[in-house]
Order: structure tokens, then sequence, then C-alpha cells
């Protein structure tokens, strides 16, 4: 098959989307498809892997997305994109109308997957003089529309498809969840902490992850401090980078405990294995995920977590049995931590428990579950197509004068 991917943003910006669409990509291109990537902006960005397609755009450096806003796509992206058999969208506002205004004419079936928690990132992300009620009156105007003109929605959790639902979409929506691939986290690239720079004796607490304001981290740190003030050998690792970082340095630096909180910057996707096999703990407070990649790769590696409840989070852990989950309450969630902290026995209970739950997300099912879509799609457009064809002739066979010597 050929399967266009439309993504607003793709590498070298950092993010759970740009992941879905490189994991998703090398898995279909292994089992002998073709993959389109279509995109905006970094025109000079030296691309290492096949078929992307990158339009102009004018750069939006907000809070450090690496958005480039365009409305339309290249003469080149366009007439690769018209040669696809199916467009996955990846964005709705962008990627979303050029999928409709280019694809739709042509009969390529479009799915969305939706990502993001739009209500949430408005709250982070519009300016600030527009009202939030503002930015939720056009998503719940726009996202049903949108969904509607769709072959078909994908939401990567029940929780996601709930969300979408108080939005107002009607629409059907089939939830696959994301996947990634295992085998890395199995066999993770050697590495130490004193190579990583953290301490080899202490209880290590982790988040990877883009450093940015719907993320939540400045709680993250908060309820860290609660604990570190009780418990001397337990460090936080944070691995990512992003506008918040000088921020969080700065929260760091005030708290007393600066040297206990570990900034470890970006690193290559190949090395998370790596570095979550030397973490105690998984940690995150974010509250926007859809169904968050670091919360898989954490399971995979068999690192207990501890999240707030929300879609997407409490998708994938449940508490008590393959982590831990919390209320948004700074107290609940430094108790819990504390408890992770406390009872190495806990962590490895759950931690078990996390690797085996993993598997329904080994993206040799989530990947194959959403290409048995694709294939279905085509199929129905080929018919479709061979239907009007049909017709199409005989129309032409009525229409045309019969032959002279059938007037005999």
């Amino acid at each position: 098959m050929r399967i266009g991917m439309l993504v607003d943003m793709y590498k070298p910006n950092i993010s759970g989307v740009t992941n879905y669409v490189a994991l998703n990509k090398a898995w279909l291109e292994q089992h002998g498809h073709t993959v389109g990537v279509f995109t905006f902006g970094n025109p000079e960005y030296a691309d290492d892997e096949p078929g992307i397609y990158r339009s102009p755009g004018l750069p939006l450096n907000v809070n450090d997305t690496g958005f480039n806003l365009s409305f339309r796509y290249s003469a080149e992206a366009r007439r690769q994109l018209e040669t696809m058999e199916v467009a996955h969208v990846h964005h709705a506002f962008l990627s979303g109308p050029l999928a409709l205004r280019y694809c739709k004419p042509a009969g390529i079936p479009i799915v969305f997957t939706n990502h993001t928690r739009f209500d949430l990132y408005m709250e982070h992300y519009l300016p600030p003089l527009v009202p939030d009620a503002l930015g939720e009156s056009f998503i719940k105007a726009y996202l049903p529309t949108f969904c509607q003109q769709c072959n078909l929605v994908i939401a990567p959790s029940a929780g996601t498809a709930e969300v979408m639902r108080d939005l107002g979409v009607h629409t059907p929506v089939q939830v696959i969840p994301n996947g990634v691939d295992l085998t890395p986290f199995v066999a993770p690239p050697p590495l130490t902490r004193t190579a990583a720079g953290l301490p080899e004796a202490a209880v290590v607490l982790m988040y990877t992850g883009r450093l940015s304001p719907e993320k939540n981290l400045a709680f993250l740190l908060r309820a860290f401090f609660g604990v570190a003030a009780a418990q001397p050998e337990v460090v936080l690792a944070v691995v990512g980078d992003g506008s918040e970082m000088e921020n969080l340095r700065d929260q760091a630096a005030h708290s007393g405990f600066n040297d206990r909180v570990f900034f470890l910057g970006r690193v290559d996707y190949q090395l998370i294995p790596a570095y979550l096999r030397l973490a105690d703990v998984f940690v995150t407070a974010s509250q926007t995920e859809v169904h968050p990649f670091s919360l898989i790769e954490a399971l995979a590696s068999g690192v207990p977590a501890l999240g707030i409840a929300s879609p997407g989070v409490s998708d994938t852990r449940v508490d008590g049995e393959n982590g831990l989950v919390s209320g948004p309450d700074i107290a609940a969630f430094t108790a819990k931590l504390m408890r992770l902290v406390m009872e190495p026995e806990t962590r490895q209970r759950l931690g078990a428990a996390a690797r085996l739950s993993a598997r329904q997300y080994d993206i040799n099912h989530t990947a194959q579950a959403v290409l048995v879509e694709y294939q279905r799609l085509a199929a129905e457009r080929q018919h479709a197509q061979s239907g009007w064809a049909r017709l199409r002739r005989g129309l032409r066979q009525w229409l045309l004068p019969r032959p002279a010597e059938e007037h005999r």
C-alpha cells in the first residue's frame, strides 16, 4: 500500500506524535508498504529516512514547539499525496483541512487519530488575551465537523474517546492503542548510572519527555522536594528538553535540593530504553495525555510508574496493579511517591506486572490493527470506483447510437 501520514510537525521536533509516526512508518516499510510523511518547515533538516515531503511554513516558535504555520502543500507534496491509497491525519487543525482539500476530491480515504487533549492544550497555548471559553467553543464547533468528514476516526484510548464525545464528536470512534517496538526495551544498550551522571546507590525517580507547560512539571518538582526532605537517598532525573527547562532549573535552584535534581537533557530516542533501565520509578504529573508513549515505554522497561488520574494515564496504569495513580492533589501525589520510594518490594511487584501489561502495546499488534483498517478503506474505495466505472460504461453504451445493422 501507499500510505500518507499528515502531520503539522515532524523531526527534528520531539513529541508523542513524531514518535508514533516514525515507529509506525518504520513498521509499515518493514512489511513492504510505502509511507510518505507530509509536513511543514525545516527545509534544511537532513532526513535520514525516505518519503519526507516538507512544504514551506512560517516558523512560530510558541513555547519551543517547532510549529510552522502553512495552509498549503508544495506542488511536489500535492503530487505525491495524490498517489496515496489512504491519508492518515495526526493533527486536526492544519493537516486536517489540507486532507479534506486535496484527498477528498481525489476519493482518497481519510483516517484521523486524535493524539491531543485539545481542551487542555488551549489553556497553555492560547494567547493571554483570548478567553479559554472561546478556545473551547472553537474546538466544539470544529472537531465534530472535521471528524464527520473522515472515513475513520481513531482514539488511542477509551478515555480519549470519551473526551471526544464530551466535545461533541458523535462520529463512531474506534479505539486502537499507541504501540511501541518492545524489542529495545528487553535488551537496551549498555549504560551505567555513573556514565549517565547519576549516583549509583540512589533511588532514582525519572521523567522522560518534552519540558513544556502542559506537562505540569512544576507540580512534579514540588512533590519530589517533599519526598527528598524525608528521604536523603532519592534523586530525580529529568530526561528531555523544552521551553520550561530554565524555569525548572530555577525552581530546583531555590529548593535546597538542587544537587539531587539531574537535568540530563535531550537524548536520542534509541537511548530511552537504556535510560529507563536506570530508573527505580517513572514519574509524570501531566493530565493532558491521550495515551502517553512515555508510560508505555516505562511499562515495557518494567519500571513502576506514578501518574495523575486522567484519560490516557488511567487507561495505561491500573492503580495498585501495574503502577500507582493519584488524584491531582499535591499531598496525595507526594504520599504515593513516598510509598514507592520507601517500599522496594512494591516497586518490584508493580514493575513485574508493568512488563507483562506492556504486551498489549506491542507495535506488531497495534500497527497491524491500523493496517487492517487502511486495507479495508482502500478496498472500499476500489470497489466504489469500479462500480462507478461500470455505471459510466453502461451509460455510454446506452447513450451511444446503435450500429446500423441493429436497425435493419
